[in-house]
């Protein structure tokens, strides 16, 4: 993991990315920037990764803070404010980073442009998370075929918690060329404590089968 600048995106949303978020920031020693947050600004998602890490991580302040709980071009349509592309640069152009998305790869932020057109604007290897539930392997499956056709190097699948194994074979069998794998423990109870034991049992492994090669 030489590179140490990702953006981090989900199969969905409730797969955990924040937490995972959290556990990489922690891992790698990497600062941390969420682009839209949208709703929940009392209790964001940058203040969960201050509250679960115990690195300590920069934090760099959001570029749209939301008050609806909607995807960004709803929330933002609602609140009279026009997302582009255009507006969005790195906070920081030497720092480790690691930017979380917000949802899936196509989570509109407009009427026009997804969260995967974000990804490909800012110019960073994708970590792509997963967690094992009934239509992951079709998510999971779709998500790196996106990637692939959009040109985006997909650097990282994270495995987030127990997997079945007949499920985690077959996303494991499919994996691109150069994207390895990331295998992060079931964390049953999610604060600090035991997000950074959870730190000291990652695993990476490399897998280069060539399935969705270019």
């Amino acid at each position: 993991m030489m590179n140490k600048r990702y953006f981090i995106t989900g199969i969905g949303t409730e797969v955990g990315k924040t937490v995972v978020s959290a556990a990489l920031v922690d891992y790698l020693g990497t600062a941390y920037w969420k682009p839209i947050q949208s709703g929940d600004l009392q209790a964001s998602d940058s203040m969960r990764i201050r509250a679960l890490c115990t690195s300590e991580p920069t934090i760099f302040p959001e570029q749209y803070q939301l008050k609806h709980p909607a995807s960004p071009h709803d929330a933002s349509e609602r609140e009279g404010i026009q997302i582009s592309l255009t507006d969005f640069s790195m906070p920081n152009q030497t720092a480790a980073l690691l930017v979380e998305g917000a949802g899936g790869l196509f989570v509109p932020i407009n009427s026009e442009e997804f969260m995967i057109d974000l990804m490909d604007q800012l110019g960073l290897p994708a970590i792509l998370v997963c967690r094992d539930y009934l239509g992951c392997i079709n998510h999971t499956l779709l998500s790196i075929a996106a990637l692939v056709h959009k040109g985006i190097q997909l650097a990282f699948v994270v495995f987030n918690g127990a997997f079945e194994p007949a499920t985690q074979r077959v996303i494991e069998s499919h994996l691109p060329a150069g994207t390895d794998a990331i295998y992060i423990p079931e964390i049953k109870e999610i604060n600090k404590m035991n997000l950074s034991t959870a730190v000291g049992q990652i695993k990476i492994v490399e897998h280069t089968n060539g399935a969705f090669r270019k």
